[in-house]
């Protein structure tokens, strides 16, 4: 129970930087501010230091991780896109990037509760990526 446990939470967090790199790419090249440019380069180079981390347990465990969900991250794609179109700003990009933390603070939350028995190893790894979504959220707050 413990090994799949701790499988499936290396997955969700694999799939949720997956997510994360993903949209800071669609959206970096529209920021204005070099701060709110420094805040997202800096959150998307821990989000990839983690994923090494990451990857490296589950080629441990055999395993491939796991793609964003397709529905999800269409959306996500279309949200993102019809919004800038619409006020291509800075507060635009703050308000998506808050957005899609929080959902992946509750989400990541989520696995932590449901994957209770996952070594301490990946438990760790998930609250340090809870850390970095929470962090991006208040270091982007006064471009909101």
């Amino acid at each position: 129970m413990i090994e799949q446990d701790t499988i499936k939470l290396l997955r969700e967090c694999d799939a949720g930087i997956k997510m994360g790199v993903s949209s800071i790419d669609e959206v970096i090249e529209y920021v204005n501010h070099e701060d709110l440019r420094k805040c997202l380069a800096d959150c998307k180079a821990k989000h990839e230091k983690l994923q090494g981390e990451i990857q490296a347990l589950l080629t441990e465990y055999h395993d491939d991780g796991k793609e964003p969900n397709v529905m999800a991250k269409s959306m996500s794609w279309m949200k993102t896109n019809m919004k800038l179109v619409m006020n291509e700003s800075d507060h635009t990009i703050a308000d998506l990037m808050t957005d899609g933390c929080n959902m992946g603070v509750k989400s990541l939350h989520k696995y932590l509760n449901q994957y209770k028995a996952a070594d301490e190893k990946s438990k760790d790894i998930t609250k340090r990526l809870i850390n970095i979504e929470e962090k991006l959220t208040l270091d982007i707050r006064e471009f909101l």
